[in-house]
């Protein structure tokens, strides 16, 4: 909820609660960015101006999912899954609806900190040993291969991680490698004629979840703080508040 002034009024931060506070995936992430902004978001509601709808990645996900339930339904793997050899299934489970709804997502009370830690998967498959396989999609056009290996990407590996720490602390056995499923759109076609053609490349991740717990300590001595954090160097929105300021005396 946003009122005429642009600040949110609900889920703000308040230092001595003892109701779980939620947090999302997106919005820790946020905090690794910028501490300050950060602050300024889940203390006083003030958040950094958003950027238009990847209405275009959006379907992409949207038709993978749809694609991925086909075979889910069957009990059998995708030919994705096949001609890369990976010997798992699209998992079934009552929740995974939930799992994949932005503000819900899968859920987990971390009690040193009381925040609700949340995160919305795009899928789970599940091998023979009963290891839950996450799986991100991910989409681009791009003229080179597509690889995760960009230091911008970075967040695209803490994001998967969540996601394997959330559903291991519901009581989840989760495998140590993951998949980005990376959908790269051609531009070299002779036309367009209504439609994009994408290749399709599955790319695994070894992850690791060590990090997390600091991270979170880290956020709610942050919150907890009366005192602003600094800019953060790397902050763009940072960056044009210090400069208008500046300019505005």
């Amino acid at each position: 909820m946003k009122p005429a002034n642009g600040k949110r009024t609900r889920n703000l931060y308040t230092p001595g609660s003892r109701k779980p506070f939620k947090l999302s995936r997106s919005r820790l992430e946020n905090f690794i960015r910028c501490p300050r902004c950060f602050y300024l978001d889940r203390r006083f509601g003030v958040d950094q101006p958003s950027g238009p709808p990847f209405n275009l990645n959006s379907a992409v996900d949207a038709l993978l999912k749809k694609e991925f339930d086909v075979h889910r339904a069957k009990h059998e793997p995708h030919p994705l899954m096949k001609s890369y050899g990976i010997d798992a299934v699209p998992f079934i489970h009552k929740d995974l609806n939930k799992w994949r709804e932005n503000f819900v997502g899968v859920q987990y009370l971390h009690e040193p900190t009381n925040f609700l830690v949340t995160g919305a998967v795009d899928d789970v498959w599940i091998n023979p040993h009963d290891e839950l396989i996450v799986v991100d999609y991910k989409s681009t056009s791009k003229d080179t291969e597509v690889t995760i290996d960009a230091e911008w990407q970075d967040a695209y590996k803490r994001q998967m991680e969540i996601y394997q720490w959330l559903l291991r602390n519901n009581g989840f056995k989760v495998s140590d490698i993951g998949y980005f499923v990376y959908c790269n759109a051609h531009k070299d076609r002779k036309a367009f004629d209504g439609k994009l053609e994408f290749d399709i490349k599955l790319i695994p991740y070894t992850w690791g979840d060590a990090w997390i717990e600091d991270i979170l300590e880290d956020a709610k001595e942050v919150l907890d703080s009366d005192e602003i954090p600094d800019p953060s160097p790397s902050c763009k929105f940072c960056a044009y508040r210090e400069a208008a300021k500046t300019i505005e005396g």
